[in-house]
């Protein structure tokens, strides 16, 4: 159970997620969170600022029953209310809706109910076994781990760019996925609801199977998790509701500790989605890293390329308006290379019971290509973040007393 991460997707052994966990009679009770306040500011034509929060907390729940293990879980998140409905600052950042409108250059909320499904694990021979997840919201078997649950991005408040490329699909309205696993290799397969989630955030959105996905896992070593998937989602956009999309994504995650009170995670993600015809291919590549250097310092990093279309910038004709000026558009099929560049920074300065409070800021520096130069008034628009993270800290086994466990 510690490695997993979002829905049923695994994360190198080596490395851990904060968490708190305590026994409740039979129960072993886990909570997991993050908690971001920060001002973002987006500069340039598109750009934008904001006062805000972005913000989740899980519960698991888990015990031994009919000769299996169980666990009960929930996601919840307020970004509805904290950054509101049309999410928050971010050049170059597509995906979902707003006023009936395409969401660009800002990351939409997360959805009050960001999973709430039950998992059951069950051994068929000391080396094989078998599972299945089913959530009225959860995450089919399909991207690599989601960004928010990754050792690689958990102290980075801002999501990625390929995020509609890779691991969007992490709040779906109905899944239900089958696996077969050992401790080196998981084969799984998942029916869900393909649509990606309305702007009502505070609901359980009609639970539909009409997609489907298969992933396979593989955990050679202690620090290493390799993952490819293929799916098909029907209907993923709420303005095109005729158009279906095939996605495929591969990952590579790496992990080890730092001496007692470390760790360094690394991640490296390809996504491509296919609309329509065969023509309409486009990919996404990142790589990330976080390295906890001990109880008081974070460092991490991302670095991105995506291609994304006219329709997914709003940039279409017959023109748009930036800064005041009206612009030729392009049309809606034509692909642009987008890219970014983050670095970001943590200090720790207060540590409580439960939790840890650390002061940061992350830096970006986007490129566009020289077309889209007039909408975004420069070659390389700039974001900042600062921010206060407050998350748990978690013991991970190598401590007898939790208040002596490592920083992360």
């Amino acid at each position: 159970m510690t490695r997993m991460g979002s829905g049923t997707t695994w994360i190198p052994d080596a490395v851990i997620l904060p968490s708190r966990d305590r026994m409740l009679r039979d129960w072993m009770i886990m909570t997991h969170g993050f908690v971001f306040l920060q001002y973002d500011k987006q500069t340039g034509d598109r750009g934008d600022e904001q006062f805000g929060s972005l913000n989740w907390v899980m519960m698991m729940a888990s015990r031994n029953l009919a000769g299996g293990h169980f666990q009960a879980r929930t996601m919840l998140s307020i970004d509805p209310l904290t950054v509101s409905n049309r999410g928050y600052p971010l050049l170059l950042q597509t995906g979902e809706t707003y006023r009936g409108q395409r969401l660009h250059d800002r990351q939409h909320p997360h959805d009050f109910w960001m999973e709430l499904g039950l998992l059951y694990q069950r051994e068929i021979t000391p080396r094989l076994a078998w599972s299945v997840y089913a959530a009225p919201a959860g995450e089919p078997a399909l991207g690599p781990v989601a960004f928010m649950h990754r050792p690689s991005a958990m102290d980075n408040p801002a999501a990625p760019l390929g995020h509609h490329w890779q691991d969007a699909t992490h709040v779906s309205f109905g899944v239900l996925t089958a696996a077969l696993f050992t401790n080196t290799w998981q084969l799984e397969g998942s029916i869900f609801n393909g649509r990606e989630p309305d702007e009502n955030r505070w609901n359980i959105e009609p639970i539909k199977l009409d997609s489907y996905s298969g992933r396979i896992t593989v955990n050679p070593t202690r620090n290493w998790s390799v993952t490819a998937g293929y799916g098909y989602l029907k209907s993923p956009e709420l303005l095109e509701p005729d158009e279906s999309m095939r996605r495929v994504t591969a990952s590579v995650l790496h992990g080890a500790q730092i001496g007692d009170a470390g760790q360094i995670a690394s991640t490296f993600v390809w996504g491509a989605n296919q609309h329509g015809g065969e023509t309409d291919f486009s990919s996404s590549f990142l790589l990330e890293s976080e390295a906890i250097l001990d109880r008081s310092n974070t460092i991490f990093g991302r670095a991105e390329i995506v291609n994304k279309s006219a329709g997914d910038l709003v940039v279409e004709e017959p023109f748009v308006t930036a800064g005041g000026v009206a612009l030729p558009g392009f049309a809606a099929g034509e692909h642009f290379n987008v890219a970014s560049a983050q670095l970001g920074y943590i200090r720790d300065v207060a540590r409580f019971h439960w939790s840890t409070l650390g002061i940061g800021a992350a830096g970006t520096l986007n490129f566009v290509p020289k077309s889209l130069e007039p909408y975004y008034g420069s070659k390389n628009p700039l974001g900042l973040f600062v921010f206060l993270r407050m998350r748990p800290f978690h013991a991970n086994g190598r401590s007898a007393n939790p208040m002596e466990g490592m920083h992360h």
